[in-house]
């Protein structure tokens, strides 16, 4: 009998431990709310959300929404914001609740400082909370931790993205039977109070090192481990583009790079200009006396931030904690919330460093607040901290960011030993997960089929047929063109990969074909940064001279509608060896060697005169010898199958290549020589945007037929080409010397954003200038002494290339972006040589496709 009691005792004890965390889920009241203003409707964003008798609170989303836990069976909220009347009420607990707040306004008379509903007008003048900001802005050199001489610290850093806000009928729908599995790992959000589905996750830990003089700053990651697609995707540039999107963020930072821009931050010398502040109340942090101050954008489609930041009551004016996000009226796309929280604590007595650092951002791609979409968040803690120790020039040798060689393939232990936290059985799920969804059929042919439609790719194999785009396009010479062709993929080989295709001209009754082979000098495949490979090709093509396509294929069907004449081409042959070694510093070689045999075709003709007569040329052959150097420090982009899209930063981009020509060399008829020189740089003018430089020159040395020359990129198609004259003809103008000059300023809405209505349309302007000077030397130009090939002409024999010594050509334009989030249009006019036959007087459209935030 004793034996079945103590059987039915451990089984009771079993029961007792099965059930209490069920218990305790139950009994805690889940919170969800939203508040608004009782008046207007308005939801308001950073209202402070507490629970009475406990440390709990939070504050609400950009949308006036908030989310709570708690233990408490009927906690009791008070809700409070400056300006209006605080709201307490008590909810029923042991439940999940939805409440709603609705806020009056009030004047309230805090220090001798009044505080009114928003409406009331705002002044700078005799405004304490602009008198400390501005104290704030005084004193943030000596606060923020570049003060120090020396720091370093460990660092962890979380990044995870969920599917957010799934459903029921998003769970139960047939297509997604098969990955069933996956809804195990269901979470809700603490932040939104959303039900969740994590898919990505990226761990880092590094080692910081810093020193005030001469200023230095390194970082050396020792350990890095995330989820990853397999083949599908470019691993690397997915982290690349996450970490361009989540910045490490400094509050005392004049400008903010978040998303991929720069924002104006609220301690920035000119942001009393843009923000207002406001005094909320005063309060105790961790010790110190501080005041809570409250900002906002002046304009709520500017791109601002609005939240709170706590300041020190004493002489140092240091911000202790800040808590911001975006307007739900900014002008950001595809961003439903994003919420920054930061705290500052004293390390060693000898300086204030980040002891919290939180970033979360969820994203919809309609921006519906209750719709379906991602919510990512990083998560950053610090340990190990060393403050004012010298700090020995060895650690600071080589790149500012070192990823140590075995980095990525760290054991579990490494982790385990080192992360700051553990992970939760949720997040140690999403490895496993993934891993377990890249083996599902179904999902191999869902990505297929995406990769096919996004990349034109078709995977077959180890090789894959593309792109789709250039199966189909048609021009003046060839008419109907077909064309067919592929590459190899990683799955094949690491090491070496193939790629080719074949093409046929209806009209021009001629096949085209490419065929090309790379090795890669590297321990990773030919397509992941940095590149190092051998590549040698052939190719049998037709090419309209002077254009020059940014990551897009010369023939796509798209760019087949051309405006004007477009009946001057050639066929090339050309034989390409190339070496390309890319390395982390930024700096890039390329060494490459081309001949070239030029035959026109269409209304194009080499033709020379001897003896008086007009005499055709056949081809013109060229063998060239390239050697090219490129500096792009903290360059970042996305690797396609085809292409890569630049994450441009505020870092420059220099560029220089020699040519050399030779001749006999492969029947090479010239010797020559080329120089070529290029710039880039971006600056970041927030609130007002940021503008685009670009620089060109070139010169060659020698006298040269004019197809060996320097044809100026023209674009005749429809589609807006940045670096490319948009309202200049194929072969209009040639240069042996020449010196460009790109600029583009995008407003990002500043000024639209102030017009009633057109607000509401999130609309951006862009203005842009392109100018070009150039010269043809006496020596190129075609004369009956030198025999040099005639500049073009048309059917009735009138000059249609000329050169550039009468005035330099210019173009501007003016462009609205952000058209249904994705769409570019220009009014483009041409300002120069508009007596030049065959040319555009008026204003012309352009268009451009075009993802940004």
């Amino acid at each position: 009998m004793s034996d079945y009691y103590k059987i039915l005792k451990a089984c009771l004890l079993l029961l007792f431990v099965a059930i209490t965390p069920i218990i305790y889920a139950q009994q805690l009241t889940r919170i969800k709310g939203k508040v608004s203003d009782a008046k207007t409707g308005e939801t308001l964003p950073f209202v402070n959300v507490s629970i009475m008798g406990t440390k709990q609170g939070t504050q609400t989303d950009m949308n006036g929404s908030f989310y709570l836990e708690t233990p408490v069976l009927k906690p009791t909220l008070r809700v409070a914001f400056v300006g209006y009347t605080p709201e307490v009420r008590e909810i029923d607990g042991g439940k999940i609740v939805t409440v709603t707040f609705k806020l009056k306004t009030q004047n309230t008379d805090l220090q001798e400082v009044t505080v009114k509903g928003k409406k009331d007008k705002y002044r700078n003048k005799d405004n304490p909370a602009v008198v400390l900001i501005r104290k704030v802005i005084e004193h943030k050199d000596q606060n923020r931790k570049e003060a120090l001489d020396f720091y370093q610290y460990n660092k962890y850093e979380k990044l995870e993205f969920d599917l957010s806000n799934i459903s029921e009928k998003f769970r139960n729908k047939r297509s997604l039977k098969k990955f069933d599995f996956v809804f195990n790992h269901l979470d809700t959000s603490q932040i939104t109070g959303k039900v969740n589905l994590p898919m990505y996750l990226k761990e880092t830990i590094s080692d910081v090192y810093y020193k005030k003089s001469p200023e230095n700053k390194k970082e050396v990651i020792s350990g890095e481990k995330m989820t990853g697609l397999g083949n599908y995707v470019d691993n690397n540039g997915i982290k690349l583009y996450l970490e361009a999107l989540y910045q490490d963020i400094n509050v005392y930072d004049n400008n903010i790079l978040l998303l991929a821009t720069q924002f104006l931050g609220p301690t920035a010398p000119v942001a009393p200009q843009f923000y207002r502040y406001v005094i909320i109340d005063t309060t105790n942090f961790k010790g110190t006396k501080c005041v809570n101050l409250g900002f906002s954008p002046r304009n709520s489609n500017d791109q601002l931030f609005q939240g709170t930041m706590l300041i020190a009551l004493d002489s140092s004016y240091a911000i202790r904690k800040v808590q911001m996000g975006f307007s739900k009226d900014i002008n950001v796309n595809f961003v439903t919330d994003l919420r920054v929280a930061q705290e500052y604590d004293f390390i060693e007595n000898e300086g204030l460093m980040l002891t919290k650092d939180d970033l979360a951002i969820e994203f919809n791609l309609l921006k519906k607040e209750n719709g379906m979409g991602l919510f990512g968040q990083r998560s950053v803690s610090y340990n190990r901290y060393v403050i004012n120790k010298p700090i020995s020039d060895e650690k600071f040798s080589g790149l500012k960011t070192d990823i140590l060689k075995d980095a990525a393939n760290r054991d579990d232990s490494f982790w385990q030993q080192n992360r700051h936290q553990e992970l939760s059985s949720k997040e140690l799920g999403i490895y496993t997960m993934v891993d377990s969804v890249k083996k599902v059929p179904a999902f191999q042919r869902f990505m297929n089929t995406a990769t096919f439609l996004l990349e034109g790719y078709k995977p077959m194999g180890g090789f894959e047929i593309g792109p789709v785009n250039t199966f189909y396009s048609f021009n003046t010479i060839e008419g109907f063109r077909l064309r067919v062709g592929g590459r190899t993929t990683p799955t094949f080989s690491d090491k070496m990969a193939f790629e080719g295709y074949a093409a046929y001209g209806f009209r021009d009754e001629r096949y085209k074909y490419f065929a090309s082979a790379t090795f890669s000098l590297t321990d990773h495949n030919t397509y992941t940064y940095p590149i190092k490979h051998l590549r040698i090709s052939y190719q049998d093509e037709i090419k309209i001279p002077g254009q020059e396509l940014q990551f897009v294929q010369e023939d796509n069907f798209l760019l087949s509608f051309k405006r004007g004449q477009n009946n001057k081409m050639t066929y090339n042959k050309v034989i390409n060896l190339d070496y390309l070694n890319e390395s982390r510093s930024g700096l890039t070689v390329n060494v490459n060697f081309k001949n070239i045999r030029q035959t026109p075709t269409g209304a194009l003709t080499f033709n020379t005169i001897k003896d008086g007569n007009i005499t055709p040329t056949p081809e013109v052959i060229s063998s060239e010898l390239m050697i090219g150097l490129k500096y792009a420090p903290n360059e970042q982009f996305y690797q396609g199958k085809n292409y890569r899209i630049p994450i441009i930063n505020k870092y420059p981009t220099f560029q220089i290549r020699y040519t050399l020509g030779v001749k006999g060399l492969l029947d090479g008829q010239y010797n020559f020589h080329r120089l070529v020189g290029y710039a880039h740089k971006r600056m970041y003018l927030p609130p007002i945007g940021y503008t685009d430089f670009t620089l060109e020159g070139g010169k060659t040395f020698n006298t040269l037929p004019y197809p060996l020359l320097t044809i100026h990129r023209a674009n005749q198609s429809y589609a807006y080409q940045p670096e490319a004259y948009n309202l200049m003809n194929f072969l209009e103008f040639v240069s042996d010397e020449y010196a460009a000059l790109f600029v583009d300023h995008h407003f990002n809405g500043f000024i639209f954003n102030k017009l009633p209505l057109i607000k509401k349309l999130k609309l951006r302007e862009v203005i842009t200038f392109k100018g070009l000077m150039g010269r043809l030397s006496d020596k190129n130009r075609p004369t009956a002494q030198n025999g040099l090939m005639l500049l073009p002409v048309d059917e009735n024999g009138k000059p249609t290339t000329f050169s550039l010594e009468n005035k330099p050509y210019m173009e501007m334009s003016f462009g609205i972006e952000n058209i249904f989030k994705v769409l570019r249009l220009d009014f483009v006019k041409r300002l120069s040589y508009l007596e030049n036959p065959n040319v555009s007087t008026g204003t012309a459209i352009r268009f451009r496709m075009r993802f940004d935030f």
